[in-house]
Parts: C-alpha cells; sequence; structure tokens
C-alpha cells in the first residue's frame, strides 16, 4: 500500500446522508485492507454516523452539505475528518437520564480513546469547523 491514502466525499445535510457516509466509509475501508463486519470496521462506521448525523441535526440548515475525509498514513494511522459550515463546536450536552440526545460526541470518544485514539476540532475554510478522529491503524501489511 501507498505511504498515503485518502478519499472524501461531499453529501446534502439530510438525515439520509448519514447511511449514505457509514456505506462510503465502509467500502473505502474494505478498499485499504479492513473488511466490513469487522469490530475495528463497526467502531469506525459508528463513529462516522455518530458525526455526520451532529453535521446534519446540529447545523440547523445553516451548512447545506457536509464533507468527510479519511486519510491512512503510511498503514500506521487513519484520520477521519467531518466538515460543516456552521460556526458552533460542538459541546457535550449533559446526559440527562430523560435526554434522547446529546451523547454523541461521548460516544465518539469513548471508541476512539478505547482504540488508543483521539478527538478533536479544527476551524475550516469556510467558517465552519472539522471534528475528528485518529485512530492506530491495525490493519497488517500485505
Amino acid at each position: 500500500m501507498a505511504d498515503h491514502q485518502e478519499a472524501s466525499v461531499t453529501l446534502p445535510s439530510t438525515p439520509a446522508s448519514v447511511a449514505t457516509a457509514r456505506r462510503y466509509v465502509a467500502s473505502v475501508l474494505a478498499e485499504w485492507g479492513l473488511p466490513d463486519g469487522t469490530e475495528e470496521a463497526e467502531a469506525v462506521r459508528l463513529i462516522v454516523s455518530e458525526l455526520a448525523t451532529n453535521a446534519v441535526l446540529h447545523t440547523r440548515g445553516q451548512s447545506p452539505v457536509f464533507t468527510v475525509d479519511m486519510y491512512l498514513e503510511r498503514d500506521e494511522e487513519l484520520s477521519i475528518g467531518v466538515t460543516d459550515s456552521h460556526p458552533r463546536y460542538p459541546r457535550r450536552l449533559p446526559a440527562a437520564v430523560q435526554q434522547d440526545n446529546g451523547r454523541g460526541l461521548v460516544i465518539v470518544r469513548w471508541l476512539a480513546a478505547e482504540r488508543g485514539g483521539r478527538l478533536w476540532f479544527t476551524p475550516a475554510e469556510d467558517g465552519g469547523k472539522t471534528v475528528w478522529i485518529r485512530l492506530p491503524w491495525t490493519v497488517p501489511v500485505c
């Protein structure tokens, strides 16, 4: 595999695009050697699902699209960023027992940390932001 692999998709900020983002990520991971259905692939799909859902729901129509960028560096590290054009950064909400939402970033942080990774935010050129995860790449190189 090359030292650097990358893939990107831009989707409309609609609920249906969350499933499209998951399928896209699964297909790219499979191309890069991480088959769909493995525990690692499922964790990445869940992370992307949570981040894409946030990009759709919490931008309140102010971001017509969101982008999923994927980077694999030297078969060592996978980075995935979900970018939208809404200027407000995500914040963790109190997880009240009655609350049906607000736990997505907690889930993402936990899944990333459990795999030795991390979550962070960067500003986007259009005034929005990118929510990133970075995970160790554990797929053996053939």
